[in-house]
């Protein structure tokens, strides 16, 4: 019997297989969670839901977060399936592509205003929408930031400001949510090679220095963040809220970094 077993989970942000919301709902699956799926536009719609039929999701909805008859229509869609929810995943994040390729001062009112609405308040408009549906069934809200948020990635830029956002807005959310019975609480992940993290300038680099300097010297998988979701979405974490947790192989208890000379 898995972690999960019978818990209904809605997903989003998955646009392929090497997205993190999918690590997420493989392992979810594996734990015997029972999925539903969305997709941003029509452009992403037939690749999620042929994710959708791999892990055996019982439904794909879309869902723009800039639109909030579309988070109406999820609650809806999401009410018919399942009945209820006990996870919501909050994988969703965007800015503007140039704004990662100039100095964090040049950032434009427009891409700031974007990157806020669709990475931070779409958190707070899916948890205020769906949580009738996830009230008294020890629910959990999860979402995903990163080390960007607390020190300076260079290029990370706007998004940076945004993930500082997101982790207050885990703290203010698990305070209002708690009287609800439900947790809300954050991974924050080391650099992956996904599609939406090669529109930020040095990801390699980023990366390379990430696994270099990390105790372990070992980068990090989807896999990995999965499984971490799984246990703070389980009832093992019940006690766990307003926490950001880090799946990084330590990467952020560095400071300065020396390996030893060896033998």
């Amino acid at each position: 019997m898995g972690l999960l077993e019978g818990k209904r989970a809605l997903i989003t942000g998955i646009a392929n297989n090497r997205s993190i919301a999918y690590g997420i709902a493989k392992s979810f699956k594996r734990e015997g969670a029972r999925l539903i799926l969305t997709y941003a536009n029509e452009k992403l719609k037939e690749r999620v839901e042929e994710i959708g039929k791999e892990l055996g999701a019982e439904a794909t909805f879309k869902c723009d977060v800039l639109r909030d008859e579309d988070i109406v229509s999820l609650k809806r869609g999401v009410e018919e399936v399942f009945g209820g929810l006990e996870i919501l995943v909050h994988s969703i994040a965007f800015a503007p592509r140039e704004e990662f390729y100039r100095e964090f001062v040049f950032t434009s009112r427009e891409g700031f205003k974007v990157a806020m609405e669709v990475s931070v308040y779409s958190l707070i408009a899916l948890s205020r929408e769906l949580m009738p549906l996830m009230e008294g069934r020890n629910s959990s809200v999860l979402t995903l930031t990163y080390y960007g948020a607390e020190k300076v990635v260079p290029f990370y830029n706007v998004m940076g400001v945004c993930k500082a956002a997101l982790e207050s807005t885990v703290r203010y959310l698990a305070y209002d949510l708690a009287k609800r019975n439900i947790r809300v609480n954050a991974i924050s992940a080391a650099p992956l090679k996904t599609v939406a993290a090669f529109s930020i300038k040095g990801f390699n680099l980023l990366l390379e220095h990430t696994t270099k300097v990390n105790p372990f010297s070992k980068a990090i998988t989807i896999e990995d963040v999965g499984d971490t979701a799984v246990f703070l979405c389980s009832d093992w974490a019940r006690a766990i809220t307003g926490e950001v947790v880090y799946v990084d192989y330590g990467y952020h208890i560095m400071g300065v970094f020396q390996r030893p000379p060896e033998g």
